[in-house]
C-alpha cells in the first residue's frame, strides 16, 4: 500500500475524505478524522483513541476493502500536523497496523498507553529520560537538519522506524518503556541516548540564565490558587528543557521543580504549560491573551486569522497554551506581563 503524507497547521478543521485518514488534527473525532484537541473529545490522546475505538478507522477504510483492490489502486493519504510529535507518529503507526492486521493487539495498546503519558506530559519523574522512547525520538528530531516538508517527512520516517522497533520488541516480550540495554543494542538509539545525556548539561547551562518567577495558579477544582515556580525560557537550545525543568529541585526557588514554563522561540511561537502533577491549570489565561491579541491586531490593522489555543479539551484541561499559527502580535514583554498578572496571588 502506498502511503502519501500531508502536513497541515495545528488546529486545522478537517472533514472526512475518501481514502484519507486525518490523525491528531482536524478538530473532531469521527470515522476518518481522529483528533482530541476539541472540547467534545474524550480525555485521550489520538493514539489511545484509536486502540479504544478502532472503528474510527474501520468504518472509514476497511482492511478487506484495501485487500480487494488492485496493487496500483492501494493508496492511502494520511494527514497530520506539521512537525509531527510522538502522538501523531504513534497514531499513524497504529492506523497502518490496524489496516494490515484488522485488530488491536497488546503491543499496540502498550504503545498507545505510552503515547498517552507522553502527550499529557505525565511521564513519571522516576523514569530514566535517557532510556525512554520519547527522549530518544526527541534526540533524533534534534539532529534533523532539513526544513519544511522535508523535515516533516524525515520526522515521520524516523518515528515510524522507532514505532516498528518498539512494536517488534514488545511482541517479543521486552520492556519497551525504559530499557537502556534494549536501546543500546541499536547504534542509532545508542547515539540518541548519548545526545539526551548531553542535553542535560545544556539545560544546566541555560537554567541559570532564564528568569524565575513564582505564580499563583488556579487549582483544577478552581477553589484556590496554588504557588508554583515558573521558568521563562527564551530560545532554549535544550530539546528536553521541559522535562529537566520539572524534575529540577535544585534550581527551582521552592525546591519543587518548575511547575510552569513559558517557552519562546523567536517572537513567533510561544508555548505555555504546567506540570500535571501540580494539580493546577491555566484556565482564563488563554482568554486574557486572546483579548489583548485582538485589541493589538485591531490597533495595527492586522487580521485576526488565528487565535491562541488555550488547551480547551478534556485531555489537556487548560494545562497548555500555544500561540497563534501566524505568530502573535503581542511582544515578549507584553506576554510575560500578562502571565505575571494572571498569576498574581490576589
Amino acid at each position: 500500500m502506498e502511503v502519501i503524507y500531508h502536513f497541515v497547521p495545528y488546529g486545522e478543521l478537517l472533514n472526512p475524505e475518501k481514502d484519507t485518514l486525518a490523525l491528531d488534527v482536524g478538530m473532531k473525532t469521527v470515522p476518518g478524522v481522529i483528533d482530541h484537541h476539541h472540547p467534545e473529545a474524550e480525555p485521550e490522546c489520538t493514539a489511545s483513541l484509536l486502540v479504544k475505538y478502532p472503528e474510527l478507522v474501520f468504518k472509514h477504510i476497511s482492511p478487506a476493502e484495501l485487500t480487494g483492490r488492485r496493487q496500483s489502486d492501494k493508496k492511502l493519504k494520511i494527514i497530520t500536523h506539521r512537525l509531527p510529535d510522538f502522538d501523531a507518529i504513534a497514531s499513524v503507526f497504529i492506523c497502518l497496523k490496524l489496516l494490515e492486521t484488522g485488530q488491536v493487539d497488546s503491543s499496540l495498546v502498550e504503545i498507545a498507553d505510552y503515547a498517552r503519558l507522553v502527550d499529557s506530559a505525565s511521564l513519571p519523574k522516576s523514569i530514566d529520560l535517557t532510556a525512554t522512547p520519547y527522549s530518544i525520538l526527541r534526540a533524533i528530531f534534534a539532529m534533523i537538519k532539513k526544513e519544511g516538508e522535508e523535515s516533516n517527512l524525515e520526522r515521520m520516517e524516523e518515528g515510524l522506524r522507532l514505532m516498528s522497533f518498539l512494536y517488534t520488541k514488545s511482541e517479543e516480550g521486552y520492556e519497551i518503556i525504559e530499557n537502556r540495554a534494549l536501546f543500546s543494542a541499536v547504534d542509532r538509539y545508542e547515539k540518541a541516548m548519548r545526545r539526551v545525556e548531553e542535553d542535560y548539561f545544556q539545560y544546566l547551562m541555560e537554567v541559570g540564565q532564564f528568569p524565575k518567577i513564582t505564580l499563583y495558579l488556579p487549582s483544577i477544582s478552581g477553589d484556590k490558587k496554588v504557588p508554583v515556580d515558573g521558568l521563562i525560557c527564551r530560545n532554549p537550545k535544550s530539546f528536553l528543557l521541559k522535562e529537566w525543568a520539572r524534575r529540577d529541585r535544585i534550581n527551582s526557588p521552592r525546591g519543587e521543580g518548575f511547575g510552569f514554563l513559558l517557552t519562546c522561540f523567536g517572537n513567533y511561537r510561544y508555548i505555555l504549560g504546567v506540570d500535571p502533577d501540580r494539580g493546577v491549570n491555566l484556565k482564563g489565561l488563554g482568554d486574557l491573551l486572546n483579548q489583548k491579541e485582538e485589541e493589538k491586531r485591531k490597533n495595527t490593522n492586522r487580521p485576526l486569522t488565528y487565535r491562541w489555543y488555550d488547551g480547551n479539551c478534556p485531555f489537556f484541561n487548560f494545562r497548555i497554551i500555544d500561540s497563534p499559527q501566524d505568530g502573535p502580535s503581542l511582544t515578549f514583554q507584553e506576554i510575560v506581563r500578562l502571565v505575571i498578572q494572571f498569576g498574581s496571588p490576589k
